[in-house]
């Protein structure tokens, strides 16, 4: 009998620097986004808070902030990170669907005189659906990952 050497399955590491700076990218985005909507901003109370530079890049902080968001997500769908290998590859990719359609399809339903209660959507207007393609775009990012 010949005994056949046992493969060790080679375990890439978890915390790469790439899935760190993918990690910092998205969370940074989110922070500028929710900074800019609940500290920012011009309040209900009419009275302008926060750092002056930020309130007065006005809408463009939904750039900056959904900018650094989609780059950190599409810095995750190279393989040197979970999210862009094996099973993370399918589900980031049908997540990012998912979300793009239903970030849309909201915007459409709730597009009249509704809108204006769900946070963020109300600042956007037709630009939501940047938003929604946008995740759909880093969907097809971690579409061409997928083996």
């Amino acid at each position: 009998m010949v005994k056949h050497p046992v493969h060790e399955a080679v375990v890439a590491p978890l915390f790469t620097k790439r899935f760190i700076a993918a990690i910092v990218f998205v969370v940074v985005g989110l922070a500028w986004i929710a900074y800019y909507y609940w500290g920012a901003r011009t309040g209900l109370d009419g009275h302008q808070h926060g750092i002056g530079f930020i309130r007065s890049l006005a809408g463009w902080n939904y750039l900056i902030g959904f900018g650094l968001f989609f780059i950190g997500l599409l810095v995750a769908a190279h393989p040197d990170t979970p999210l862009g290998r094996g099973r993370g590859v399918v589900t980031s990719m049908l997540a990012c669907f998912i979300i793009g359609l239903v970030w849309i399809v909201v915007f459409y339903i709730f597009s009249n005189a509704q809108i204006v209660h769900i946070p963020v959507f109300n600042d956007l207007d037709q630009k939501n659906l940047l938003v929604g393609i946008g995740f759909m775009a880093v969907g097809f990012a971690f579409a061409t990952r997928w083996e």
